[in-house]
Order: structure tokens, then sequence, then C-alpha cells
């Protein structure tokens, strides 16, 4: 049986994009914490001789694993609601997409 997506739920799609983006997030988030306990991240460390230092050795420290998240999540929302919102302008016009469903 072949059916046709007609419209996606905005907000629907904002959820799920959010956790999807939002795990993504804290993937990368513990990439760069890591990357940040190696030392990578040198001249932005607590070591160094400016005084805004330490700020940054904690956003890319611990920081990473807190603030990814939430912004990884907040744009996949903001993205999600676009999409949803641009693929049922498109649809009305050209035709939903045609799924297979037993």
């Amino acid at each position: 049986m072949t059916k046709q997506l007609r419209s996606i739920g905005p907000l629907s799609c904002a959820k799920v994009a959010a956790i999807i983006y939002g795990v993504i997030g804290l993937i990368i988030g513990a990439f760069v914490s890591l990357l940040s306990l190696l030392g990578v991240f040198g001249g932005f460390g607590a070591t160094g001789a400016e005084p805004s230092a330490p700020i940054f050795g904690l956003l890319f420290g611990v920081g990473a694993i807190i603030l990814l998240p939430l912004v990884y999540a907040c744009m996949g929302a903001i993205g999600g609601v676009i999409m949803a919102g641009a693929y049922n302008l498109v649809a009305r016009v050209v035709g939903g997409i045609e799924l297979e469903i037993e």
C-alpha cells in the first residue's frame, strides 16, 4: 500500500530534531572536553598569563559537555521547525513523499 506524507507537524519535528542534535552535541562536547584535558587547547588553558584564560579553559573543558548539547538542541529545534514548514509548503505544490506501508 502506497501512502503520501502530506504534512509534518512542526513542533513534533522540532522535538525529534532537538533530541537528535542534543545527543550529537553531547558526543562532540565529550570529544572537545577530552581534547581539552589532553592539552590540545593549551593556549586557552588556566595556565595562560591573561586573566580571561581560565574562562576559556572552563569553556573548552567541562563546559563543553554542558554548553554544546544545549546549543545543538536549540539549533536542531529551530532547524526542525523551519524544515517542517518548508516541507509543508512544498508538499502542497508538488505532493508529498510517497511511502510504502505494509
